[in-house]
């Protein structure tokens, strides 16, 4: 019986101390993004949590023609023919159990701004970002990995 009592408590302490780094977790950092038509690296991010609140900053691009100097010239609010890199392309998100949402992005390529929601893997260090339209079905999807 005291083999048992010991397994189940072995066992009970590992569940817990799972769920306890899940809900750790946090999309804090420098993620890396890839080109979606090329599939090479595209810019680092930022993102970064405030009151509750997470949102993210071109912090560098990676293309080869990338001089840092290309601005937002299809914007349409506060950000139109603003530098992108420094920008703040996703704001208002906010947690909500393991993903993140309530917010928006930018696509500085078209200067569309969309809603937006993120999921953390378990390991912490892949993102999946979502921008869509009304629905979550109608919109695309990135894998951002963090950067160590």
């Amino acid at each position: 019986m005291s083999k048992f009592v010991c397994s189940l408590s072995l066992c009970v302490f590992l569940a817990f101390s799972t769920i306890a780094t899940a809900q750790n977790l946090s999309p804090v950092g420098l993620w890396k993004t890839v080109d979606d038509k090329t599939g090479k690296p595209r810019s680092l991010i930022l993102i970064n949590e405030s009151n509750g609140g997470y949102s993210a900053v071109i912090e560098k691009g990676l293309l080869a023609n990338d001089t840092g100097e290309a601005i937002c010239d299809k914007c349409t609010d506060s950000r139109k023919n603003q530098k992108i890199i420094g920008m703040a392309i996703a704001k208002g998100l906010k947690q909500n159990g393991n993903h993140y949402d309530g917010g928006e992005i930018l696509d500085p390529e078209n200067g569309k701004i969309y809603r937006c929601k993120m999921k953390l893997d378990e390991s912490g260090n892949v993102l999946e970002v979502r921008g869509y339209i009304g629905i979550s079905l109608l919109g695309r999807s990135q894998i951002w990995n963090r950067v160590e």
